[in-house]
């Protein structure tokens, strides 16, 4: 059946709706007919459930890219729900309306367009970058493979892509630092090495017991070369973000590993979890993927179960345990950016220590605005930043040498 222009009008009224939406995406199929229809008895049946179809539509779609990962921002949210939009293309609409009877077939429809390139919405427009989006011309690269090797006797070596190093009892081939189990087990003293990560940079190490690291952009590791066997093996996370896939203490002679840090302690026997723990930053975010690690501070002793993350005050060492997305903790080790509810000025926080650039704010408003989306980390920042732009949630911005200025 066709249907009219106003029919097409109300349609887009409800899908702009924010508690519409709300409903749709938080409550039950059989429970959002009844609720929905009574909280929104000015519109016919038929509208309602067009544009039920429409909301539903895009969240597989979302569920679609994310799998593929592909490289999205998406659901703009202002800090006040009440600003919040939700808003679809009123050609994309009229191809629902035609095939209603084929809801999926108008899914693809959708999809064709937003597998083109990432996306937003905004003011009935979807928005992607095309070939006729200027990009401005800078010399701000992408993050890479690069750390600062500092050895037992001062020595630095340079690590980096297309760098290769040996030593006696370690080997990097440019993306990554071995060290040789061999000897571990007549250790009887401590040698250590740091390993500095820059902003723009990643690396990885194994460490001679096995275990490995994954060090984010601004991060310092300092461990010993070897081991000494049967005692506890410790490391330091002087500052930033690693993640850590421990060698579990069974096959050391049941030796503890533990990871010092700002104020606290993490103690564990084998298992995989996050720390991040940068200098400008109050908090210390310990995040646990898989098995069981304690944590000591002067003030407290926790336990954390998986899915769990502790954040740690560093000024008054006040501690909570909250419940996270293990996903988005971690996509950094996977090469991904995924924000979930994260401010613009945090995010532009994580993308400065990637692409080793400054952010100013020039409207201070816009800092408190947050996002959900996944980017990945090999993304060129201004493909970012146009899309950012392109949600009108920012006037404009400005690339000056290393700086970022958002208006």
């Amino acid at each position: 059946m066709k249907k009219d222009q106003g029919s097409i009008e109300k349609v887009k009224l409800l899908i702009n709706n924010p508690l519409f939406v709300r409903m749709v995406t938080e409550k039950g199929k059989e429970k959002m007919r009844f609720v929905i229809r009574k909280k929104f008895s000015e519109y016919n049946e038929e509208d309602i459930i067009v544009a039920c179809h429409i909301v539903n539509s895009m969240k597989d779609a979302e569920k679609m890219l994310s799998l593929r990962k592909h490289k999205i921002w998406e659901n703009i949210e202002k800090e006040s729900f009440s600003e919040e939009k939700v808003a679809f293309s009123s050609s994309v609409i009229g191809d629902c309306f035609r095939a209603i009877g084929k809801i999926k077939h108008a899914i693809v429809v959708v999809l064709a367009g937003i597998l083109i390139g990432g996306y937003f919405f905004k003011d009935d427009i979807l928005i992607t970058l095309n070939n006729n989006t200027p990009v401005v011309v800078n010399n701000i690269e992408v993050g890479k493979n690069k750390a600062t090797l500092t050895l037992g006797n001062g020595l630095e070596v340079i690590l980096e892509n297309g760098a290769n190093f040996q030593a006696e009892n370690l080997s990097s081939n440019g993306k990554e630092i071995v060290y040789n189990t061999r000897g571990q087990e007549n250790a009887t003293e401590i040698e250590f090495n740091y390993l500095t990560v820059p902003r723009g940079g990643q690396y990885f190490v194994k460490l001679s017991d096995g275990t490995q690291v994954r060090l984010n952009s601004e991060s310092q590791l300092k461990y010993p070369v070897s081991f000494i066997n049967g005692e506890t093996r410790e490391v330091e996370l002087v500052y930033g973000e690693a993640y850590f896939d421990v060698s579990p203490g069974n096959v050391h002679n049941g030796a503890k590993f533990k990871v010092y840090n700002k104020s606290q302690e993490v103690e564990v026997l084998g298992t995989k979890f996050n720390i991040k723990a940068y200098k400008d930053e109050p908090n210390v975010y310990t995040t646990l993927i898989e098995g069981k690690i304690i944590i000591n501070t002067l003030a407290n002793k926790q336990v954390l179960a998986p899915n769990e993350q502790s954040i740690l005050n560093v000024f008054n060492s006040e501690m909570e345990i909250v419940e996270v997305d293990i996903k988005g903790e971690i996509a950094w080790v996977n090469g991904d950016f995924v924000f979930q509810g994260k401010t613009l000025k945090d995010i532009m926080k994580v993308l400065s220590r990637w692409y080793n650039v400054s952010i100013e704010f020039q409207n201070k408003e816009i800092e408190k605005y947050k996002f959900n989306g996944e980017l990945s980390k090999s993304q060129d920042l201004e493909e970012i930043l146009l899309l950012i732009k392109n949600t009108n949630f920012i006037s404009n911005y400005e690339i000056k040498e290393k700086t970022i200025i958002l208006k």
